[in-house]
């Protein structure tokens, strides 16, 4: 499963917006190694810090590494994965939402957002909502 990258940032607060089910398959996933994030949710994640709009316990770069170190599984954007998030139509033109979406895709792996332009898209992706 892939997270979007607020799921990441609520993981990592234990924020109440996580909803229990969605809890809970983190939970069942996670020692299994089926956990993932697209590279670009690091680049927002450092994008939101650099402007403030949230604060890090550490330097993002610690901060990945932990992640990463813990277990989640990191999802480089090859070239396929650009290509396909040109292609998503009638999915909102936010870019770093086009990758992630894109990158589910391309693995064949639900997505786990909260975001309701992913939610309500018509594309083929499975997904489940991070609120529930």
């Amino acid at each position: 499963m892939i997270v979007d990258t607020h799921v990441l940032l609520w993981m990592d607060g234990d924020d109440p917006s996580l909803g229990q089910q969605a809890r809970h398959q983190i939970k069942l996933a996670w020692p299994a190694g089926q956990i993932a994030v697209s590279a670009i949710s690091f680049w927002e994640v450092a994008m939101l810090a650099e402007r403030k709009r949230i604060a890090l316990p550490m330097p993002v770069a610690h901060w990945r590494e932990d992640w990463l170190q813990a277990g989640l599984v990191e999802i480089p954007i090859d070239g396929r994965i650009a290509l396909l998030a040109c292609q998503l139509e009638r999915l909102h033109r936010d870019p770093a939402d086009r990758f992630i979406v894109a990158t589910a895709i391309t693995r064949g792996t639900p997505l786990m957002t909260a975001d309701t332009g992913i939610l309500e898209w018509t594309g083929d992706l499975a997904r489940s909502d991070a609120r529930r």
